[in-house]
Formats: C-alpha cells, structure tokens, sequence
C-alpha cells in the first residue's frame, strides 16, 4: 500500500459525500432566495470536509489506541488496526488537519461576514471551536461521547440543524423558517447511518466496552429507532413539500423515498449484523439523493 492509498483509505472518502448533504440543501435555499454566493459555497464545501475528514482520522486513532478496532469489527480494516499507519504519524495527521480546519474556518468566515455582522462571524468562531472539539473527543480521550451514546444527538445537530441552518445564515445572514423542516430531516438521516453503522457493530462494540446508542438500546429496540428516524425524516420532508408547494417540480425528491423504502425492508429481514455493512453505503448515497433533488425542486 503506498503512502497516498493508505492515508486516502484512512480519510474514509466514501464518507464525505453525505457530510455535504446539508451544504448542498441551503446552497439551494439561498440561490432561491436570491442571497447564494459561490464563493461561500465553496468555502463552505471544503471547511466541511475537512472537519469530517478530521473526525475520521480522529475516530481512527481514538478506536485504534482503545483497541475498539479489533479482529471482531466488521467493516473495513483501520489504518491503526492493519498497522499501515503509526499511532505517532495519525496524531500528527490530527494536529495538520486541525491547522487546515481552522485555516478554511477563517477563510469562510470572511468571505461571507468580512467586515461586517461581527456578531455573527464570532458566533460562528464558536461553533467551528465546538465542531473540531466534537470531531476530536467523538472517540479520542477517557471522556469520548461516542463511547457513552451520544454520538446520534452529535451527528444530528452537526449534520442537520448546523450544516443547514448554519450554512443558509452564512449565505442570508440571517435564519429562514423554510431551512427547518430541511436541516431535520438531514440531520435524522444522518443520524440513521450512525445508527446503521452501530448496530452493524453492536457485538464488537459491547467486547470493547465501547457504549453506544445502539448498544443501549439492544438489538431489537435500536432497529426500531432505525425505523423512527428514517421515517419521521420522510414524513418530514414530505411536509417541507407540501407546505413550500409551488410546482410538481418540487416534489421531484419523492424519488429517493424508494430506496429509503427498500433499505427499511432490508433491515427488517437482516438477522447477521454483518448484513447491515452494504446498506451503509446505501443510505448515505440516497441521503445525498434527496438532498439534491429537494433543493433543485425548490428552485424549480
């Protein structure tokens, strides 16, 4: 494995694209509302993928030095766990991507405030400080919220209510009740792919005494939750649709609603956690999907 393929196998790029998926949704608002501006969306794009590359590198070290990462996991092979990266060389990937986080953080704060809403250029300092902390201490430190089932109330609000709302303020500068509905329903979709994943790695995780949400719950109850999560997040969206209704164009989302069926009917039928592993790459795919087509169907 060369240097290239094991770091780019570490920054688990088949997780970036749903990372996006709230960008995408208020970069479409904004342009409907007449306040987009690409050089936010850009800056926006890449200061979002830099901290859940940050998080995957920070997840990696964290399950690796706590031995989570073991021959019982299921998915795919750690850089820590397989040995192809050095717990010494991850941490300095760590402190780098810090340094490249906060570098893009400052850059997309000025871009969209300059020298102007102070106010809100400070309150999204903050919140860049909260999201590289959130990204790091997800497994890394005794502390580790990911290992105390928090990481679904995490992955909601970073994935839904501040990569929507958050984003649509850096394009308005200001909050538009129409982003809402939206940033839920991201966020709980966003929130069932973790979930998906933790039930995936219920056995192994309750080994490593690793406490997730999933975990808690029990095999049974977490699909439940599953269920609640990916169907409040349709019943949701299908409200945003009805509520913001001005063409049959706008509903055009209601697409992505089948594979959201399909992959509820799977995790019914799946008795092997191993079995959940392909839908993961399913559901975060179909998130991207509605994400896409609800904000081009508002435009439209």
């Amino acid at each position: 494995m060369t240097d290239v393929t094991k770091w780019l196998s570490a920054m688990r790029l088949r997780t970036l694209p749903l990372s996006i998926s709230g960008i995408i949704v208020a970069a479409c608002l904004a342009e409907y509302n007449g306040v987009f501006d690409p050089t936010i969306l850009v800056f926006a794009i890449l200061t979002t993928l830099s901290y859940q590359i940050l998080s995957n590198l920070a997840n990696d070290y964290g399950d690796g030095v706590k031995g989570t990462d073991n021959n019982e996991r299921i998915g795919p092979t750690r850089a820590l766990q397989s040995g192809a990266i050095t717990k010494e060389e991850m941490f300095n990937a760590i402190r780098i991507n810090v340094l490249i986080s906060i570098a893009l953080t400052v850059a997309l704060i000025f871009f969209s405030f300059r020298s102007e809403h102070l106010l809100l250029a400070l309150l999204f300092f903050v919140l860049a400080g909260v999201s590289i902390y959130a990204a790091i201490k997800y497994t890394i430190g005794s502390n580790a919220y990911g290992y105390k089932g928090k990481g679904d109330i995490f992955v909601f609000v970073f994935f839904g209510l501040i990569s929507v709302l958050g984003c649509y303020v850096l394009f308005a500068k200001k909050i538009d009740h129409v982003a809402f509905l939206p940033a839920i329903s991201i966020g709980l979709l966003s929130t069932a792919v973790l979930n998906l994943n933790n039930m995936r790695d219920i056995v192994s995780d309750v080994n490593a005494n690793k406490i997730t949400l999933a975990v808690k719950l029990g095999a049974k109850r977490a699909k439940r939750y599953h269920y609640f999560l990916i169907i409040t997040a349709i019943v949701l969206s299908v409200l945003f649709g009805v509520l913001y209704y001005t063409s049959p164009f706008n509903l055009i989302y209601f697409i992505a609603y089948i594979p959201l069926v399909l992959h509820l009917k799977t995790v019914k039928s799946v008795e092997n956690p191993k079995d959940f592993d392909p839908e993961l790459k399913k559901l975060a795919l179909t998130t991207v999907l509605l994400s896409l087509l609800l904000g081009i169907g508002h435009l439209l």
